[in-house]
């Protein structure tokens, strides 16, 4: 079995921080999100993937490379313009040949992985397995309308439905899939969507099965949810000290300190959270809870909770921030003839905030 990982599309909800990289290389508790999707398909014992690469692709290649320092075998199949998920099992058609695929969207997290999806496609002897779970809020997804257990209609961001089982972005297709997907046509917003293409398995008579997630799943297409990611992944975590703690410092709960990071005396670091190596955190900051605090960041002072800080970045100020997404090389620093309170942040890459 192969795998098809998606990392295409223009991120045009997380803009700023997608005007110049690719929205899959965004760091969910310091690594980026398309790791998770490749690790996952590496836990099912996939070891042949393509990636589908999209406009904005800079990146991808430079941190994947050719799969091997995972263990794997990776190529790269170019989606210039994002015509919709069955486009981009369209166009992988002569990399899948005959045999099954995995397709994993780069912007899901699954705690669960994607093995039970594959054990459920071999042992019910499958033509698809789609992911479901409930969702409060069902016109953002394709909704999967189930009835005695068995898949029977499929829509894509409905107005209206009987269902709130929302379609998770792992799919696993035998070959029937290429077949549907020419048979259908392009929707009201110009895509081939994948939810026609498993409804025409459906209806001619295919077997689709419908695996309910366990555990969690998180689409991160906004900065809410990546930052409700974070939480998420940081939940998991267990105290792992590698780096320098001086003493009259306060460390508490989950902490990852990677070595090379340094915890100075005077400040508090209260868990789960993660501080990339290179960094450093003094003159009686606070961080955390659910924090993310990447490679190499000076952090000066003030407060920072529920966030998540990028590679190079330098926080100086007296202020307290929560709920943000700080972009990397970017500086957040006081600016004293100011005195607004409550900040939240969401920062491109090498910008500066006065506070």
């Amino acid at each position: 079995m192969k795998g098809l990982l998606l990392a295409g599309g223009h991120g045009t909800r997380l803009r700023p921080l997608t005007y110049s990289g690719n929205k899959h290389l965004l760091p969910i508790a310091n690594k980026p999100m398309l790791l998770y999707g490749l690790e996952h398909l590496k836990g099912a014992g996939i070891k042949e993937v393509a990636v589908i690469l999209g406009p904005i692709k800079e990146g991808v290649k430079e941190l994947i490379g050719d799969g091997s320092k995972f263990g794997m075998y990776v190529s790269y199949i170019d989606q210039p313009q994002p015509r919709g998920l069955a486009h981009a099992v369209k166009i992988s058609e002569g990399y899948m040949g005959d045999g099954p695929f995995v397709m994993y969207l780069g912007d899901n997290l699954l705690k669960q992985g994607v093995r039970d999806f594959v054990r459920v496609f071999e042992r019910k002897a499958a033509d698809c397995v789609i992911g479901v779970c409930p969702v409060t809020d069902p016109s953002r997804y394709g909704i999967a309308e189930l009835k005695g257990g068995r898949v029977r209609r499929l829509v894509e961001k409905p107005h209206a439905t009987t269902s709130n089982l929302a379609l998770v972005g792992v799919y696993v297709f035998g070959s029937s899939i290429f077949d549907a997907v020419k048979a259908i046509k392009p929707s009201a917003r110009n895509e081939l969507e994948i939810t026609d293409a498993i409804q025409v398995l459906v209806s001619g008579g295919r077997k689709v099965e419908a695996e309910h997630v366990k555990g969690w799943w998180k689409d991160t297409g906004t900065v809410e949810d990546l930052l409700s990611a974070n939480r998420l992944v940081l939940d998991d975590f267990t105290r792992d000290i590698s780096g320098i703690v001086e003493d009259d410092s306060n460390v508490r709960g989950r902490v990852r300190a990677d070595e090379g990071s340094m915890i100075k005396k005077g400040t508090t670091i209260r868990g789960p959270v993660v501080i990339g190596s290179g960094s450093i955190i003094s003159d009686g900051a606070h961080v955390g809870p659910y924090t993310s605090i990447g490679n190499n960041v000076a952090v000066k002072k003030g407060e920072i909770e529920n966030s998540i800080v990028m590679d190079g970045c330098t926080i100086d100020t007296s202020e307290r921030i929560v709920d943000s997404l700080i972009g990397p090389n970017s500086n957040v620093v006081s600016n004293n003839n100011l005195r607004p309170n409550g900040k939240r942040l969401v920062v491109g890459e090498r910008s500066t905030v006065e506070l």
